[in-house]
C-alpha cells in the first residue's frame, strides 16, 4: 500500500489518458472496447480523488486533433461520452462534484452538447471537487483564442497592450477559473504533452507511467502523489532560497 501525506496533496492534478487502442489491440478487442474499458479507468480516478480531497481533476478526453480519427471511432468516441454523463451524473451529484469542460464543445452533436450543458448546471453548485473534461481541446488553439480576444478588447481600447501580464493573459484562458495544475500524469509510456494544457503546465510536476489507461489504477495514482509529494518545487529558485522561506 502507498502512503501519502493528506497535508501535501496537490490541488489540481491533470491526467493524459494515453493507451485506449493499444489496450484493445493487446487483448484482439476493437478500439471503442478499449475506451469503454478506459471509461471504467476515469471512475475508478475520480472516486479515489474524490475520497482523496483532490480539488481539481483535469481529464484530456477529446482533442481536437482526435476529430482526424475514423469516423466510427469517433461516433463510438461521442456515444460512450454520453452514456457516461447518463451513467455517472448520479454520482457527481452523490459526491458533491462539479462538472466542468474546456475545448470547443459546440463542435459536437446538438443533443450531447445539451447533454453536457445539463450536467454541468446540475453540478454547478458542487463544491467539494471539480471534474474538468478536456472535450474537443487543443492548447494551440485555446491560446490563439485567447490572443484573438485580447485583440478585439485592445481594437476596442479596453485595455492597453502594457496592461498585459501573464495573470491577464490566463483570465482569457479557458481554465480562467481555475489554478494550474500541479501534478499532470501521463500513461502509457509516452513522453509528450500532446497540445495539452501547455500554458498552464509551465511549472506542473510531471510523472509518466508505463501503464496503459485502461489498467490505470487507485494504486497507481497514489504512487503518482507520493512521488509528487518527494519533490522540491522551485519555480525558478534554488533549493536555499525556499529554504530560507521557512
Amino acid at each position: 500500500m502507498t502512503t501519502i501525506d493528506p497535508k501535501a496533496l496537490p490541488r489540481h492534478i491533470a491526467i493524459i489518458m494515453d493507451g485506449n487502442g493499444r489496450w484493445a489491440e493487446k487483448h484482439t478487442m476493437g478500439r471503442i472496447s478499449g475506451h469503454m474499458k478506459g471509461a471504467e479507468a476515469v471512475t475508478v480516478t475520480v472516486k479515489a480523488c474524490r475520497e482523496l480531497s483532490i480539488e481539481y481533476l483535469t481529464l484530456y478526453a477529446f482533442s481536437t486533433e482526435n476529430w482526424l480519427r475514423p469516423q466510427a471511432e469517433v461516433s463510438g468516441l461521442m456515444k460512450l461520452l454520453s452514456s457516461y454523463l447518463k451513467s455517472e451524473l448520479p454520482a457527481l451529484l452523490e459526491n458533491d462534484i462539479r462538472l466542468t469542460t474546456i475545448g470547443n464543445i459546440d463542435h459536437f452533436d446538438p443533443e450531447l452538447c445539451k447533454q453536457l450543458e445539463e450536467a454541468k448546471t446540475r453540478t454547478a453548485a458542487n463544491k467539494s471537487m471539480t471534474l474538468n473534461l478536456a472535450l474537443s481541446y487543443g492548447s494551440q488553439d485555446e491560446i490563439v483564442k485567447a490572443v484573438r480576444r485580447i485583440a478585439h478588447e485592445v481594437a476596442d481600447d479596453l485595455i492597453k497592450p502594457e496592461e498585459i501580464t501573464r495573470d491577464i493573459f490566463a483570465r482569457y484562458l479557458d481554465t480562467a477559473s481555475m489554478p494550474d495544475p500541479d501534478l499532470l500524469i501521463r500513461t502509457s509510456g509516452e513522453y509528450r504533452l500532446s497540445n495539452f494544457l501547455l500554458w498552464q503546465l509551465a511549472y506542473t510536476e510531471f510523472y509518466f507511467i508505463d501503464v496503459l489507461w485502461p489498467d490505470f489504477t487507485r494504486d497507481n495514482l497514489l504512487q503518482a502523489i507520493a512521488d509528487y509529494q518527494k519533490r522540491q518545487r522551485r519555480f525558478g529558485l534554488t533549493g536555499n532560497q525556499l529554504s530560507s522561506r521557512d
